[in-house]
C-alpha cells in the first residue's frame, strides 16, 4: 500500500521522502515500531496545536489480514463447505416446514444462511470445550441463527427428526425445538439466553467480566475460557450494545471476541441504505478501545488488487454504499459491470478489474462481493494480538485453501463479521 501511495504521489518529492522512509522502516523494523514513530509525530503535532482533522479510526475497506499473513487452514475445506451445505439446507427446510404447519409459526433463513461459515469454522478449529487444563468457551450466538445449530446437532446425531419437524412447537408429541437459544426451555443443549436484541451483547461483555473478578481473587483458576458473542448489524443499533462496549476496553477483558454479522439486512429492510455499517462499526468498536479484524472480501478479490497500482479499485469499495452491495446481490454480472465501473475506463476491460490477459466474465462478477462462503479469510489468526475483537463486516471467515487455480466466489450473505476483543 505504500508502494502504491508513492507511484502516486511522485509529484511532491518531500512528501514522497517521507512515505519512503515510512516504508524503509515497516519492512526494516516491522509495524510496531512504525507505530510507535507514527504515535510520537502524531503526538508532537498536538503538542505543537496542530489538530489532524483528517484522522479517522477507520481502515480501508477490505480485509485486514492481508493474504500473505494469512495461515494454512488446518482442515479440509472442501468437506467443511458439503457439511455447510446439508446445514443451510436443513436449517431451511426446518423453517419452512414450520411455515407449511398451518400453526402460524416460522422463523429467519437469513442470518443462518450468512453466519454458516463463520459458525462452522469457530465449532471446528476455535471455540474449545472444559477440560483439565481450560476453563471452556462460552458462546453466544446470535438468537435467529438457533435454526443451523439445531441442523448441526441432528446432523451429530443429538437430536432426532422429530423434534426438527417441530420447531417453535416445544408442546407437540415428542416435544420440539424453542424459537431461540434460552437454557431454561433447553437447559442440556443452550449455554446462555440471547433471543431478546441487543442484550447478548452486554450480557457477554458482564459474563467476561465476572470470570476476570473470579480469577483476581482466586476462586476461579486462570486457565483460560473466552466469550463469545455473535452479533447482528442490525442488532447494534440497540442502545444496549454499543453503549456498553467500553465496559470491556476499560476492564481490559481479554478474554472477550464479538463478532458482528454484517449482513446488511435487518427485519425491515436494508440495514444501511446510504453509508457503511462495517465502517460504522469500526469506528464505534474502536473509539471505544477495541481492536478490530474486518473480514469483508472473498480470496477471488486478491489478485485483483496485486494488479491494482493505483489503488483504483479500493476507491471504488470506498465509494460505494450498502445499498449498492444489496443491489449487487439481485442483480447480473452485466448490471453489477455497468454499475462498479462508473464511466471509470480503467476499470473496463484491460485495466485493474479485467486484467487484459485473463478478461473476468460477468458471471464471475456477479458472485465476487461475496465472502460469507469463503472459509479462507475467515480463520485468519483470531487471537492475532489475543486482545481484539472479530470484527468482520463479514461476508464469511477468512481460511486459506491449498494452492490452486483461484475459484469463483461463493454465495451471497452476510459479511463475516469482526473480531473483537477489548485491548
Amino acid at each position: 500500500m505504500a508502494t502504491r501511495r508513492i507511484d502516486v504521489l511522485r509529484q511532491d518529492p518531500e512528501l514522497t521522502e517521507w512515505l519512503e522512509s515510512m516504508e524503509s522502516l515497516l519492512r526494516a523494523d516491522g509495524p510496531e515500531r512504525a507505530k510507535a514513530v507514527f504515535r510520537s509525530l502524531r503526538d508532537y503535532l498536538s503538542d505543537e496545536n496542530v489538530i489532524v482533522e483528517e484522522a479517522t479510526l477507520n481502515t480501508p475497506y477490505r480485509n485486514t489480514i492481508p493474504l500473505a499473513q494469512q495461515p494454512a487452514y488446518p482442515g479440509d475445506i472442501a468437506i467443511e463447505e458439503r457439511i455447510e451445505n446439508i446445514l443451510r439446507w436443513n436449517a431451511m427446510a426446518m423453517v419452512l416446514r414450520g411455515y407449511d404447519s398451518g400453526t402460524g409459526v416460522g422463523g429467519h433463513i437469513g442470518t443462518y444462511a450468512s453466519a454458516a461459515t463463520m459458525l462452522e469454522v469457530g465449532l471446528n478449529h476455535f471455540f474449545r470445550n472444559r477440560s483439565a487444563d481450560y476453563g471452556g468457551d462460552l458462546v453466544t450466538i446470535q438468537a435467529h441463527a438457533a435454526p443451523g445449530i439445531y441442523a448441526r446437532a441432528f446432523l451429530e446425531g443429538r437430536l432426532p427428526r422429530s423434534r426438527l419437524e417441530n420447531f417453535r412447537r416445544e408442546l407437540q408429541p415428542g416435544g420440539g425445538l424453542s424459537s431461540y437459544p434460552h437454557p431454561r426451555n433447553m437447559p442440556d443443549f443452550w449455554q446462555a439466553p440471547c433471543a431478546s436484541m441487543g442484550l447478548s451483547t452486554p450480557s457477554g461483555i458482564y459474563q467476561a467480566r465476572f470470570a476476570k473478578y473470579l480469577e483476581n481473587r482466586g476462586l476461579k483458576p486462570a486457565n483460560g475460557g473466552k466469550v463469545w458473542v455473535f452479533l447482528g448489524d442490525g442488532e447494534a443499533d440497540e442502545p444496549e450494545v454499543l453503549g456498553t462496549i467500553n465496559i470491556a476496553a476499560r476492564e481490559r477483558l481479554d478474554n472477550l471476541i464479538v463478532v458482528a454479522n454484517c449482513n446488511l439486512q435487518r427485519l425491515d429492510g436494508p440495514v444501511r441504505g446510504n453509508g457503511k455499517i462495517i465502517q460504522e462499526l469500526e469506528r464505534s468498536f474502536r473509539g471505544a478501545g477495541w481492536n478490530v479484524i474486518k473480514v469483508i472480501w472473498s480470496g477471488e478479490w486478491d489478485p485483483l488488487f496485486a494488479i491494482d497500482h493505483e489503488g483504483v479499485l479500493q476507491a471504488r469499495m470506498e465509494r460505494a454504499v450498502d445499498g449498492d452491495y444489496q443491489m449487487y446481490s439481485v442483480s447480473s454480472g452485466q448490471e453489477v459491470r455497468e454499475h462498479w465501473v462508473e464511466d471509470d475506463p480503467r476499470l473496463r476491460r484491460g485495466d485493474p478489474l479485467h486484467p487484459p490477459r485473463r478478461p473476468r466474465p460477468a458471471q464471475d462478477l456477479r458472485r465476487l462481493p461475496a465472502c460469507d462462503a469463503d472459509h479462507r479469510p475467515a480463520d485468519g489468526d483470531p487471537h492475532q494480538d489475543d486482545q481484539g475483537l472479530r470484527h468482520a463486516g463479514l461476508r464469511g471467515l477468512q481460511r486459506r485453501a491449498p494452492e490452486k487455480e483461484p475459484r469463483p466466489g461463493g454465495t451471497r450473505g452476510n459479511r463475516p463479521s469482526a473480531r473483537h476483543t477489548a485491548r
